[in-house]
C-alpha cells in the first residue's frame, strides 16, 4: 500500500531536542485504502498501524467515520424527501409565527404610542 502522506511544515506536533517533528496529514485516498484493509480482516489492528506508521487509535477512527458516513449516503432516497418536507413545514410554520409576532408588535406599537421606527 503506497504512503501519500503530506507533511505540514507550519504545525509543529512537539519539539524534540530543537528537531521539530511535524504533524502527518493523509489524503482521503490513504484512508479509504487503510480503511479497505481493516474491514479485509486479513491483519489486525495493531498490525496494519505499524505496517502503515499510524496510531492505532487513528485507525479505528477512521473506520467508524467511514461506516457512519457509508450509512448515512446509502440511506432510503424516499426518506431524504420526507425530511425536506419536514424542513420545508418548519419553515412555514416559522415564516407564520414571524407575522403573528410582527403584527403584535406593531399593535402594541400603536397602543402605546411608541415609535421605534
Amino acid at each position: 500500500m503506497d504512503q501519500e502522506i503530506q507533511t505540514k511544515k507550519s504545525i509543529p506536533l512537539r519539539c524534540i531536542s530543537n528537531n521539530y517533528r511535524m504533524r502527518k496529514t493523509y489524503s482521503g485516498k490513504f484512508k479509504l485504502k487503510a480503511v479497505l484493509e481493516i474491514l479485509k480482516e486479513e491483519k489486525t489492528i495493531s498490525q496494519l498501524a505499524s505496517e502503515l506508521e499510524i496510531h492505532p487509535n487513528q485507525l479505528v477512527k477512521w473506520k467508524k467515520q467511514a461506516l457512519e458516513e457509508l450509512a448515512e449516503l446509502l440511506e432510503d432516497g424516499r426518506r431524504k424527501g420526507g425530511k425536506e418536507k419536514e424542513l420545508r413545514d418548519q419553515i412555514q410554520e416559522l415564516y407564520t409565527e414571524i407575522g403573528e409576532l410582527t403584527t403584535k408588535l406593531t399593535w402594541l406599537k400603536k397602543k402605546s404610542g411608541i415609535k421605534l421606527d
